[in-house]
């Protein structure tokens, strides 16, 4: 065989091994997300692109704080923060947001939630999410507590644009 035929045979099996790689990354380990709307305002404008860590919460349980991507019956997905964990007493009076009877400090919202909720228990399996930018935000108040079978994954780093690129700590 000829040294550039090897060559040739070495180059496609690199490119499939890269493209099998990036395919089983994609499906099983991170993806990417595109934010829609201003629900999560000012922790994310619209069109920014974050990436989905897909695998965490097979190796670790949702943190409060945790900003997750999740499925919806509307067949599109949603960007909310965890408020609520299964067990948790989720309130709002007064526009703040208390849980388990303890006002919560939330320094990423710009303004007071213009709602109040009733105490309302998170179910075992489940998460309570709202998003950051509370009078603009379709969530668990109107949505009902998340299924964890929904939950895409974590958001994990804004990539574009380059301007606003982070990592996202979440606590």
């Amino acid at each position: 065989m000829s040294r550039e035929a090897r060559n040739a045979g070495d180059w496609w099996k690199a490119a499939v091994t890269a493209l099998l790689l990036a395919i089983v990354i994609r499906l099983f380990f991170f993806q990417p997300y595109e934010v829609q709307g201003m629900s999560m305002y000012p922790t994310f404008h619209g069109r920014e692109l974050l990436i989905v860590n897909k695998w965490i919460y097979s190796i670790t349980k949702p943190s409060y704080g945790d900003i997750v991507i999740f499925h919806t019956e509307e067949k599109r997905d949603f960007i909310k923060r965890v408020i609520g964990l299964p067990g948790d007493v989720i309130a709002i009076r007064n526009g703040h947001v208390y849980r388990n009877g303890r006002q919560l400090k939330e320094p990423y919202i710009v303004e007071p939630t213009d709602s109040d909720l009733e105490p309302t228990t998170v179910p075992p399996g489940h998460l309570f999410v709202m998003g950051d930018n509370r009078n603009q935000s379709k969530d668990s108040r109107e949505l009902g507590a998340i299924d964890m079978n929904d939950v895409v994954g974590r958001a994990e780093v804004i990539v574009f644009p380059f301007r606003r690129f982070a990592l996202l700590s979440v606590h």
